[in-house]
């Protein structure tokens, strides 16, 4: 098996990897059964435009709340939680913790 060297991460939106899914097997005739899979789940799950997303991303970012990442950002756009319950959940299985208020923010900024 070859090695590989991973050189840089960044975390990506359902949205985004079905518009790099769709750009990647443009030029080919026939995709592996792994990509296939993979559209039909984000075809299922992955429902808002780019720009809606990357407009959401940027509302939560302005939103300037300690110790809240990227990839977290990105985890809450993907899942859009309804309410505070499921918002919780989301960060206690990082263990994270985040007040109360800052996790209502979140939830206005989500459209529901």
């Amino acid at each position: 098996m070859s090695e590989f060297e991973v050189i840089e991460e960044s975390p990506v939106t359902l949205v985004e990897l079905k518009v790099a899914l769709k750009s990647l097997a443009s030029g080919k005739e026939q995709e592996s059964f792994r990509i296939e899979k993979t559209k039909a789940y984000l075809e299922a799950f992955a429902t808002e435009s780019e720009k809606e997303t990357k407009n959401l991303t940027q509302k939560i970012t302005d939103l300037n709340i300690p110790r809240l990442k990227e990839r977290q950002i990105i985890k809450i756009i993907d899942l859009m939680p309804k309410d505070l319950d499921s918002l919780k959940m989301m960060f206690s299985a990082e263990n994270l913790t985040i007040k109360d208020e800052d996790l209502k923010k979140i939830l206005d900024v989500i459209p529901q």
